[in-house]
């Protein structure tokens, strides 16, 4: 199946210099954009979530394109953020070491909020709390992105667990029970079982994070990530 990117199909999106500028115009924001530090625009008022979608996906379309920016990376940004920070979006995602979220979205310092847990798993203490830490303090932040991955370590190793009747070792036990639920969705699926289950895995977490009260006034959405195009395509 071919790979695009969406959330009502984000499909042919512009690249090179200028997409954070053109994606917030596109979003309706129409405050000035003020240059930072580093040289590259940056709006003087809040991104809406739509806005901030789009600069995400316009971010993976670069880092798709092998046109990465690497923007507001500076030391001039550096020290301008020192004592400040106006996120626009939370990420949870995954611990894999090939999808870190400010690479494959092409991101710079004080842009994303990012929570890492393995298969982006959720409990009700420490992981949600720093979810909602965000939100809760930096009113900017009004987009969260569920990020999974496809070939999900974590997804292969609770399989393995669950349908060996066996235990993982030490905390790890938890992980494979976050990820029953996300197991007997994809079980009676067609298709590959691991993959079924990355995408069950996403959207069960969107699902959980749209009920949680501290968090209905944000936008979340949820994309799976292709490990060799580095496609992000939005499935929830």
């Amino acid at each position: 199946m071919k790979e695009y990117f969406s959330r009502r199909r984000f499909v042919g999106m512009a690249g090179g210099a200028g997409l954070l500028a053109t994606g917030l115009a596109g979003a309706g924001v129409t405050d000035a954009l003020a240059a930072s530090p580093d040289g590259l625009p940056r709006p003087s008022g809040p991104i809406s979530p739509d806005a901030g979608l789009r600069v995400l996906m316009a971010g993976n379309r670069r880092w798709v394109l092998g046109r990465a920016r690497h923007p507001r990376q500076s030391v001039a940004w550096r020290r301008f953020l020192a004592d400040h920070q106006k996120p626009f979006a939370t990420v949870i995602s995954c611990i894999d070491s090939r999808v870190p979220p400010e690479i494959v979205f092409d991101c710079g310092l004080g842009e994303i909020l990012v929570i890492r847990t393995g298969a982006q798993t959720l409990d009700n203490r420490v992981v949600l709390g720093s979810i909602e830490f965000g939100p809760e303090f930096f009113a900017s932040a009004r987009l969260m992105f569920v990020l999974g991955h496809q070939g999900c370590g974590a997804v292969k190793e609770a399989i393995k667990v669950i349908e060996s009747g066996g235990r993982a070792p030490g905390h790890i036990q938890a992980v494979v029970d976050a990820l029953r639920p996300a197991y007997y969705v994809a079980k009676p699926l067609p298709g590959d079982l691991v993959d079924n289950m990355v995408r069950a895995q996403i959207r069960l977490t969107v699902r959980q994070l749209k009920r949680e009260p501290l968090l209905h006034s944000q936008m979340i959405v949820g994309g799976r990530y292709a490990m060799a195009s580095g496609v992000i395509d939005i499935i929830a």
